[in-house]
Order: structure tokens, then sequence, then C-alpha cells
């Protein structure tokens, strides 16, 4: 900001504060650097650098009533707002305001050539439990000691009632060209009430946008405007800096005939000290139980601010799909401010993994994402980077925690990884996997419909309560639902997660929302135990991916949404079910794997590793997310990877083995140590060698200290191994450390900075 703004701003700030509230100001604690005081209570400075009050002459964040608390809190801790949502549950009381601190930091990055004013800004941010108070406001403080308020709107919060996740917006009156500030998140006292600006002020500075799509020369649309001059919204985000409004409907002809798929949704983004609308278009083909659905050939045009902004002519919307663009109006540029994420903040809060902050992204990686980001493969009804044939085997970039862009991204937060990654999150909608419950408007769920399945018979899907079945309509014709890509569990990648994770954008929350869903709908509604969503009947790399899904979505999904409870209650399942399987029953095999769908090798005999550690890394993430019973099962879990890096009876140099009989015939018993896994399936001449010996090596094409499966290769079995490895160190204490340290010291390891995503090392 410019310099006369700048002293404007700060002086102003401290001026309120200093004639509301009881500080010592100008002698009193501050902020040393600059003499500025953090007060009890937040300030809202408008872009103009002008501070607002409350009655009480407070200055003033943004509020409303929070009915889970049963009181009046902030309205920045605002959940969904849609109706037929219920408030969250077993949220403790606010605690007391704490003495303003720093909590993390993110870096604003004006990516222009030139200078921009009134630059607005929004982000999603991830809080460690009893960072945030549920009840405390926040400023941004740059490096010069300048003050910035920020609206927060909490919408996750941990058990103890601290802010889990929140959407922190803010506007910067000026940055100059290609200028990266950073701005520490400071605890600002307890935030007061405001409720934000009506739709009024959006309307009334001239805001329209429609999207159209044009069928067999009939046109069709919905007009964003005319939705919300109709009241018809919801509130995503509310407060002084930014208020967000969601509307939707089928798209019309002019004279009114609704097509029966066929949707606009629109995410209207509002700054009114700045007077910048941001516009969030997304059309649909995704009714659940609409009859014959199909694929629709178009004509699609976004207009905003009265001009044509997107056209795409003769799209196939494939059917259960969606697509999205975003567009601004007012003079403001897209993305105009990347922001840029503490990773190391992220990564310590639990809600990603521990992924290896030494490694350096290259320069020539970035470059190579950014140029490989163009072409067909990036517009809607195309999948991005993802694999278009998901059951490919093989190494892959798109498998893992999080794929090998999402983690190169959080490693540098470098715009170009971070363009790609919230690319394939837009993308994640091109896949026909997206079923939406018209009752609720929102992603189907099997509380609602337990008999409903993608994988089985119709006959299976009959609800002996409604007497009616949950099987999906047929198709339109024999060849209407065709499409180019094909979708599984096994080798899902995980697309929407971090995306929503960094934005707060509601497009990618209902893309993880989606895929979750899909997760547990598909399988059999008997196998999985009709609404409580087992998921034992998939293959192991199925079980670990379709878990890692639906805890991701219970632990980020708003407290006022429906779902989150959805979400939570099958994790629980699941995490009962397998640690009363393993865990608690004393039958369970004594090496620690899995054996429900796993014997797809040797004969029956064999189980693969690399997919039981998929599952352990999932069972890990699930319990940084929170999951207590995860944390059992994972103990439980981490004596497999662990005996095979330190077991005598299985040599460490073949710890990533492809295959493991772990039985002698496919009816048999199964074996109680790796001594006799490996006696079944290695052959006599390597048993005889001293494990880790030349002659070993010299045998097995290896150097010596090398591991088998590919030890160079990012992707490889050994890579595959390192987050179960990982995880086993927290879970089995000096075991597990010894088996890292000897992993650790193997002779051949990959180079892990072109793709990091099994990368992950122990907390």
């Amino acid at each position: 900001m410019s310099t006369s703004l700048n002293t404007l701003v700060v002086r102003t700030l401290s001026a309120t504060l200093c004639g509301t509230i009881l500080v010592a100001c100008g002698g009193g604690s501050g902020d040393a650097a600059t003499g500025n005081t953090l007060s009890s209570s937040a300030a809202s400075v408008s872009a103009s650098g002008t501070v607002t009050t409350d009655a009480a002459g407070v200055a003033a964040t943004d509020a409303v009533t929070n009915a889970s608390m049963g009181t009046t809190a902030s309205s920045i801790y605002s959940g969904r707002g849609a109706s037929g949502q219920t408030p969250a549950t077993g949220v403790k009381s606010p605690v007391a305001a704490a003495p303003a601190r720093t909590i993390t930091n993110v870096r604003l990055e004006n990516g222009a050539a030139a200078a921009q004013t009134s630059v607005p800004f929004t982000f999603g941010q991830v809080f460690a439990a009893g960072d945030l108070a549920k009840d405390t406001a926040l400023v941004g403080r740059f490096d010069n000691g300048e003050t910035l308020p920020l609206q927060v709107d909490a919408k996750a919060f941990h058990p103890d009632g601290t802010v889990r996740h929140a959407i922190i917006s803010g506007v910067i009156p000026t940055i100059a060209a290609s200028q990266t500030r950073k701005m520490d998140l400071v605890t600002a006292g307890k935030a007061s009430t405001s409720t934000g600006v009506t739709t009024a002020s959006l309307l009334n500075s001239g805001f329209n946008a429609s999207v159209s799509a044009t069928l067999n020369g009939v046109r069709y649309s919905a007009s964003a405007d005319e939705l919300i001059k109709a009241g018809k919204t919801s509130s995503w985000l509310a407060g002084a800096s930014v208020n967000e409004w969601l509307v939707s409907a089928p798209l019309k002809t002019a004279g009114g005939v609704q097509h029966p798929h066929l949707t606009a949704r629109f995410a209207v983004r509002w700054y009114d000290a700045a007077k910048k609308a941001r516009v969030d278009v997304t059309v649909e083909n995704n009714w659940a139980y609409e009859p014959a659905p199909s694929n629709f050939t178009y004509d699609a045009e976004v207009l905003v601010g009265g001009k044509s902004v997107y056209t795409l002519p003769a799209l196939t919307h494939l059917h259960h799909a969606r697509w999205r663009k975003v567009f601004w109006q007012g003079n403001a540029a897209p993305d105009a401010i990347n922001v840029k994420h503490d990773a190391a903040y992220l990564i310590s809060t639990g809600a990603v993994a521990n992924y290896d902050q030494s490694i350096t992204v290259k320069e020539s990686t970035l470059a190579n994402l950014k140029n490989g980001w163009t072409g067909e493969k990036t517009t809607p009804m195309h999948v991005g980077s993802a694999m278009r044939y998901m059951p490919t085997t093989g190494g892959r970039e798109d498998i893992g925690l999080l794929p090998a862009w999402s983690v190169l991204y959080l490693l540098s937060m470098d715009a170009r990884a971070k363009m790609v990654t919230l690319g394939n999150g837009d993308l994640a909608g091109s896949w026909s996997m997206h079923y939406r419950d018209k009752t609720t408007d929102q992603p189907i769920s099997i509380i609602d419909f337990p008999y409903m399945t993608l994988l089985g018979r119709q006959g299976d899907t009959l609800n002996p309560t409604t007497k009616k079945y949950e099987w999906f309509p047929s198709c339109a014709t024999s060849g209407g639902c065709a499409t180019p890509f094909t979708h599984d569990t096994s080798h899902q990648p995980n697309l929407a997660y971090l995306p929503y994770l960094v934005t707060g954008d509601y497009y990618y929350l209902e893309e993880l929302q989606f895929w979750a869903s899909h997760n547990v709908l598909q399988y059999n509604p008997r196998y999985r135990e009709y609404a409580k969503g087992i998921l034992q009947s998939n293959q192991v790399r199925g079980q670990a991916w379709t878990l890692r899904s639906i805890a991701e979505a219970a632990y980020i999904t708003p407290d006022s949404d429906r779902l989150k409870s959805h979400f939570t209650g099958f994790v629980n399942n699941n995490l009962a079910w397998y640690n009363s399987t393993y865990t608690d029953n004393a039958q369970a095999n004594k090496l620690g794997v899995l054996t429900n769908q796993a014997f797809a090798y040797r004969e029956g005999t064999g189980i693969a590793p690399w997919q039981d550690d998929f599952f352990t890394q999932s069972v890990g993430h699930a319990a940084d997310l929170g999951f207590t019973e995860a944390k059992r099962l994972l103990t439980w879990k981490a004596k497999f990877p662990v005996q095979r890096m330190t077991d005598n009876g299985l040599c460490w140099i073949d710890g990533a083995i492809y295959s493991l009989a772990i039985k002698a015939t496919s009816s048999g018993p199964l074996f109680t140590t790796l001594k006799d896994a490996a006696n079944q399936t290695q052959s006599q001449a390597l048993r005889s060698l001293a494990c880790g010996s030349a002659e070993m090596g010299k045998l097995l094409g290896l150097k010596v200290g090398e591991m088998t499966g590919y030890s160079s290769s990012a992707m490889g079995y050994p890579s595959n191994m390192q987050p179960a490895l990982a995880y086993a160190v927290t879970a089995s204490g000096a075991a597990g450390k010894a088996a890292w340290d000897k992993f650790m010291a193997r002779s051949v390891k990959p180079d892990y900075s072109g793709a990091p995503q099994f990368a992950i090392v122990p907390r």
C-alpha cells in the first residue's frame, strides 16, 4: 500500500482502539516494532482506510447467530447457511479471549507487472487445535508493522471448540508490481458483530452474470442476478470484507421450459468496499434420480457484465458430471493475488501428511508443470493430469495421499503448481460419478438411500421400509451415457481436498463430498452393510483410498453441513470394523496385514505388501486427522512394515517385495512369522545368502544396500512403503525408529524433487 494510505490505516486503527478500550497507548504492551497496540477487539477497516464501529464503540468485524451454540457469536464463524442443514453438535463453549499472538502467516503475491489498488483476496486456512478460539478475531500484520483487518468465516471446528478450518478475506489498498508481502495472522481479541451487506449492494453495482446452453437450436439459460433478485440465495461468506451467495436453478428456455437435467450453479462473491465481484459458474448434469439420464451436446456461453467472457461450442456434457469457470466483474483480474500459505504450519496441523520439507522443487519441474497445463485436456469435460482410465496399473503421479502435483505445490507454494492443482480440482467434475439428491440439493448419501448402489442388481436395491427400489434410472439410450473416462476407487487420485483447504471455494468442498459419497454408495448394499458404509469388500488399495477420502470429507466438511455426520459415521463404522476384525481379535494374523480381499497373488496364497502399505498410510493419515480409533488400528498395522525392515526372517533388501505368500495353500492357515512367508516366497538360492551381502546384490542385480522393487524410482515399491514406515515410527516406538533408520540407510534412494507424493517422513 502507499505510504500515505498505510499511515492512515495504521493511525486510524490505533486511534480507534485507544479511544474505545483500556490500553496503554504510547507506552503499554503492543507491537514492539511499530508501537501499534493489538487490542482485545478487532477492527474492520475498509479499503479506503475507514474504521467502522459497533454500538459500543468497539471496532467491528462481522457476526451472526450461531445456532449450534444457542448464543450470538461471530458470523465469521458461520456455516453453510443453507436451509435443511443441521447445526454442529458436541462443540464446547468458546474459550476466553487470549492475549494477541501470531498463529501463522501467508505471503500475498502480486503476479501482475503493474501495481494494483483495492485488491481483494480470500483463502482457506487450517488451524491447529487450540490456536484460534471460536470467538477470536484476526488481523493481518505486515513486516513493516502495517495492519489489515481480516474477515474470518469459520467452517469447521476441533472437538475443543477452537477453529479447525476458516475462510479468510480482506482487501489490500495497494500492492506494487510483482511484489510479495508477508502477512502474519495475529489474534486481535474478541470478535464483535456485523452482519455484512445485503444483496442490494451487489445488484445496485450493476452486477449481472448468466450461462446458456444451446441444444438443437434451443437456448436454455440461467441468470445469477435474476436468481439473487428472487431471493433464492444461501450464504457462504458474510461480513465486512466480503459476502458470497450461492444460487442455482435449472436451465430454462425463454418461455420458461426447464431442461430436466442441466442445472446452473453460481457462487457470487462481492467485495463491497472494493466494488468488485467474482462469479463462480458451474453447469451440472447430476440429478441422481431424474429419469433418462444422458450425455448432452450443446454450445456453452457465459456472460458477465453484459459481455461474453467464455464460449465453448459443441461441448459434450457427460452424464453425472459438471464443469466450472470463474470470472470477475468490476475491473478485477482473475487470480490477481496469489496467496502462499506457510507450508510448515499447514503440515504441522496434521491436515496433510508430513511431507519432507527438505526437498527443493526444481525450477525446471515447475516450468514443466506450467507448460504441460495447456490444450484440450484442461477444458471442461476433460480430466487434466489424471489418468483417463483410472484402473491403469503401474507407477503414476496421481496415486498417493495427494497427487504429485499437489505435493509439489505444497512444498514450493509456487503459483504454477497451484494453477495445476486447482485446475485438476476443477476438472474433478468431469468424471461421471456425481449424483445429487434433488431433495437435499447435496451429493447423495446412503444414509438417505441405504439400498442405493452402482455395483449390484436392481433387485438388491429394494428398500423394505419404503417399498421402493433405490436403483438409479437407466440411460435414455444404449449409447447415451458413453464416456471416454473410467473411474475406480482402487486408483483414485485425491483431486479436491487440498484445493478446498487452501481456497475455501464451495465448488471444491462439494467435489470432495461427491467423491467420498460415490466411494461408499457404489458398493453392493449388503456387502457395505447398507447405511454403515463398510469398505471391506473392495481391493486393499480401494479400501485405502476410500478411507482417505471419507476421512478427509469428515474432517473438513463444515460443522453446519448435515453430511459431516454422515462421513464421520462412515469413518467410525469402518474403524470399528477393522479394529474388531484385526486389532482386538486374538485370532487375527500376527503379521499385521489386511487379509480381506487381499489374496490376489501367487495362486491365492499371496498379498501385495505395497497395497497394504497404501492402507497403512491412509490409517496413519486418519489418525493425524484426529480419529482416535485410527491410532489403535495404526499400532496393529505398523507391525507389517516394521517387521519387513527388521525381522531376520525376511531380509530387508526384499522388504518392499511385490507379492508375499503368507500361507502355503489358498485354503491353508496363515503363517505366523515372516520367516515362513519368506521360505514360501523366495528362492532357496537367495535364502542361502547373507542378508545385504555383495553376493545377494549380485544375484539380484543390485548394488550393495539397494532394495528390490525399483529403489531409485519415486514411485517404486520402496517409495510406496515409505509413508507406511513414517507413520509406523509414531505407532511403534523404538522398533519403528529402528526400521526407519535402516530404510533411510539404504544405498539407493529416489530423487523426490519431481514427484514427491510418497516423500513422507515421521512427525
